[in-house]
């Protein structure tokens, strides 16, 4: 077990650092380089609180489309390479919830704010 602070926690204190102490100072190009690293960080702490759980859930949603187990990158490989031969396609059962699932992971660590996101969201939860 790991003491205090998480390793979000850190992310957040130099998050904050950086937007709230350093790039009030800042101009032109460093400030812009100060608000793209306070944006990576906060994609790295996105990424650290939603990857295991979604890495799993991908890892056994290919299991089933592909009928067998491998690394998640092999599966991927696999599953890239079938799609291009027309082996699956969108009328692969579980194939396009499988290619949504991993958009919604990829769009909740990436751009959370996006207005589409948050709409798809929206959707899922009524």
């Amino acid at each position: 077990m790991q003491d205090q602070p998480t390793a979000a926690e850190l992310i957040d204190i130099v998050a904050d650092f950086i937007r709230n102490h350093a790039m009030p100072q800042l101009q032109g190009h460093a400030a812009f380089h100060a608000r793209v690293a306070a944006n990576a960080l906060d994609i790295v702490k996105r990424e650290l609180q939603v990857a295991a759980k979604a890495n799993a859930e991908e890892h056994e949603r290919l299991k089933a489309l592909l009928g067998h187990d491998g690394s998640l990158e092999e599966l991927n490989r696999e599953l890239c390479a079938r799609i291009e031969s027309g082996e699956i396609t969108l009328a692969t059962p579980g194939l396009a919830d499988h290619l949504w699932a991993i958009t919604m992971t990829k769009l909740a660590i990436d751009q959370p704010n996006y207005s589409g996101y948050r709409r798809a969201l929206e959707e899922m939860a009524n």
